[in-house]
């Protein structure tokens, strides 16, 4: 049994957990859906430079200090994990996932100092391991420290993706095709300057992406309850933010202002803005990998993906474009991630928004699949791509829009009749020209040598 002050309430025996997080568990059994390690990391890293700082500034007894330190480190090695039990979807601005976790560390710290679980004399959740803090800093305090970690683990997947892409397009450099403009032929192109486009995309938002870290670096830990810093010593921000840097490895510093980090989201916006906005483009380019490879005989089939599961449980030998629908999937997933965030991000009212636990969620949750998502796909599609050279020349050869390159030399309408007439007969653009003798055989392939087609010049 434990007491709070709306009374007694019994704790699971085995409980490192206390009366808060129990009354969390039984007010909100709505998903099943618990908190992700990293949000469980970036909160036990708070509670040991918390201690560490109190200690230092001689308003923390050493013992106790000493004891959540470990039983901290305990946590972030892995152990007592599965005491972290509150919803995702709970009480605004995640004070029970607060308590959750100064009652987990709390109890751990008694056993540490010889005493049994619930026997808080020793070290209490809330005056001890949450000394001079509040739900109300700590909680976006921990959502940042969590994003910056999860950025740092998304980064390199895209740029390694990104140098995929630009090793395709030097290996698809001499690959001639057929541009398409609304779907329809247009002048000729390589290959290798789509994926050339395509890498200089993606190279644009992992900057974009990238540069969220600076906002997303500014701690507003210290603020407490309302931005004012009630209840903290004078010297406590400043040695929090280097205690919270040393346990962390990052790079962090205190905000500016204590009142705009605890009221407003605009750090996560970015950040969930940036990951959205390339998801929107990793769409297009997913689907023009898929158009591309449409076939194998009635598509395009101008690339061929790796083969990497049957296509189909009825027709024989069919393969699908598995991995980029997979990649649809997950983007689609994180536009909507983007949704929610943005919802909640316009929610706060006055000193705090209280929609913070569902943000951090979803900002994870985008993170981690477009992460693994991405990195499958690199690996298991793009890697492997294989250009069909000879149809995707036929295209290009086959398109009327090559007879853009008479325009200098015979005008846009006889070379718009000349297109006219190679639809209408079936006959190619240089069959065309060659039976109206427009120029001698040397000329006309000079001017429609598709290659040169590919870059500027008269």
């Amino acid at each position: 049994m434990e007491k709070d002050s709306l009374g007694e309430i019994q704790i699971p025996f085995e409980a490192y957990y206390g009366v808060q997080t129990q009354r969390a568990v039984e007010n909100f059994p709505v998903s099943g859906w618990k908190a992700y390690p990293v949000m469980v990391d970036a909160y036990v890293y708070i509670k040991k430079a918390a201690a560490m700082t109190n200690a230092e500034l001689g308003i923390l007894d050493k013992k106790i200090a000493g004891a959540i330190v470990k039983a901290s480190d305990e946590v972030l090695k892995g152990k007592y994990r599965e005491h972290f039990v509150v919803d995702v979807y709970q009480a605004g601005a995640g004070t029970s996932h607060n308590m959750n976790t100064n009652e987990v560390l709390a109890n751990r710290g008694i056993e540490i100092l010889g005493g049994k679980r619930g026997d808080y004399k020793f070290i209490n959740p809330n005056d001890h391991v949450n000394m001079a803090q509040s739900t109300n800093d700590t909680f976006p305090t921990a959502m940042r420290i969590a994003s910056l970690i999860m950025v740092q683990k998304l980064l390199p997947v895209i740029k390694h993706f990104q140098k995929t892409l630009e090793k395709k397009a030097k290996e698809f450099s001499k690959v001639i095709k057929s541009g398409r403009t609304h779907l329809q032929d247009a002048a000729p192109i390589t290959l290798g300057q789509e994926f050339e486009g395509y890498s200089e995309i993606v190279s644009k938002h992992y900057d974009l992406i990238a540069s969220t870290q600076k906002h997303l670096s500014e701690m507003g830990i210290g603020g407490t309850a309302v931005g004012t810093g009630l209840n903290t010593h004078a010297k406590y921000r400043a040695l929090m933010v280097q205690n919270l840097s040393k346990v962390t490895g990052l790079k962090l510093k205190p905000t500016r202002n204590y009142f705009e980090a605890m009221q407003s989201m605009l750090p996560f916006m970015e950040l969930s803005s940036a990951i959205n906005n390339f998801a929107i483009d990793m769409t297009k380019i997913t689907n023009d990998l898929r158009l591309l490879a449409s076939g194998p005989t009635t598509g395009f089939a101008e690339i061929i993906m790796p083969a990497v599961q049957p296509g189909s449980s009825i027709m024989p030998g069919k393969v699908n474009p598995s991995m980029a629908e997979m990649m649809n999937q997950v983007l689609y997933q994180v536009m909507g991630n983007n949704h929610t965030i943005m919802m909640c991000s316009q929610a706060w009212q006055l000193e705090l928004n209280v929609m913070m636990p569902v943000m951090i969620f979803n900002i994870i949750w985008m993170i981690e699949i477009l992460k693994n998502a991405l990195k499958a796909f690199d690996e298991k599609c793009v890697a492997g791509l294989i250009a069909d050279k000879k149809k995707a020349r036929e295209y290009a050869e086959k398109s009327i829009s090559i007879v853009t390159a008479l325009n200098p030399i015979i005008g846009y309408a006889r070379a718009a009749e000349i297109a006219k007439e190679s639809v209408k007969t079936g006959r190619s653009i240089m069959d065309v020209i060659r039976e109206k003798n427009i120029m001698p055989e040397k000329k006309l392939n000079k001017v429609l040598d598709l290659m040169k087609l590919t870059k500027p010049g008269l």
